[in-house]
């Protein structure tokens, strides 16, 4: 099942970082934030990833080129024009960087991606926010429901869109941010290639408005409550609070 990542807003909040490089290469604990998310999806075994790009993307790009150099001890010999990697870091992922639009909102990043993903199942999440989610569960949540789309919820108290959930974890709403403590969106959604068809706005269409209302509307949006550790990268307190969990050894999200 590929996981598409969404590494393409500008992080405007974020502007300390964002002004050099995009968000998802903002560093926690000497790697980018969109390491770490990947490393979470890698250690349930799921390391077939499409990264939207947008904003400063050849950052990345650059970045995955360079990944072995980065983790490796290397020689250059000068003289036969060989490199050679000590004991480089061998990751088992397959990543394709898919250039989405400078301007596109994340409805719009998925749906360039429909050719891509084919009709399969999918993941996709957000280029900014950890925690130590089980992917199976989510899955399995996903399939037993028989719905469209999942989208795991989390209560952090505060500055979110707001979903209202019954009994059965079916979504009965999808509204803007609030004050109150209820489960907000936190991502780490699971997708049918059916939900392609409610990305009616091309490149305009903003996942969290009208596509994911409609599932909503229709009860075909579950919500796979996670009670653990969740947390975005917004701000740059948002970036020293992940930064003090790293570098104590207790970073929740850290699954591998």
């Amino acid at each position: 099942m590929k996981v598409v990542i969404l590494a393409g807003g500008l992080g405007t909040r974020l502007a300390e970082e964002t002004s050099i490089k995009p968000k998802p290469m903002v560093e926690i604990g000497g790697m980018p934030i969109l390491w770490h998310i990947m490393k979470i999806y890698s250690h349930w075994g799921f390391n077939d990833f499409v990264i939207c790009l947008g904003y400063k993307g050849e950052f990345i790009k650059e970045w995955f080129q360079k990944y072995h150099l980065h983790q490796s001890n290397v020689t250059f010999d000068f003289l036969t024009g060989t490199t050679t990697y000590h004991s480089p870091t061998r990751e088992p992922w397959k990543v394709t960087l898919v250039d989405t639009g400078a301007d596109s909102m994340t409805g719009g990043r998925v749906l360039r991606l429909r050719e891509i993903i084919g009709n399969e199942r999918f993941m996709v999440t957000y280029g900014d926010g950890v925690g130590d989610i089980n992917i199976p569960k989510l899955i399995e949540r996903h399939e037993e429901s028989g719905k469209l789309a999942t989208l795991t919820t989390v209560i952090p108290g505060g500055r979110f869109g707001v979903v209202e959930i019954d009994d059965k974890h079916g979504v009965l709403a999808f509204s803007e941010k609030t004050d109150n403590q209820k489960r907000v969106n936190a991502g780490y959604f699971v997708f049918e290639p059916k939900v392609f068809d409610y990305l009616k706005d091309g490149d305009a269409t903003i996942l969290e408005q009208d596509p994911l209302k409609t599932l909503a509307h229709e009860g075909q949006l579950l919500s796979s409550p996670h009670d653990g550790f969740w947390h975005p990268m917004d701000t740059l307190g948002d970036k020293n609070k992940l930064e003090g969990l790293w570098s104590s050894g207790e970073a929740p999200w850290k699954l591998w």
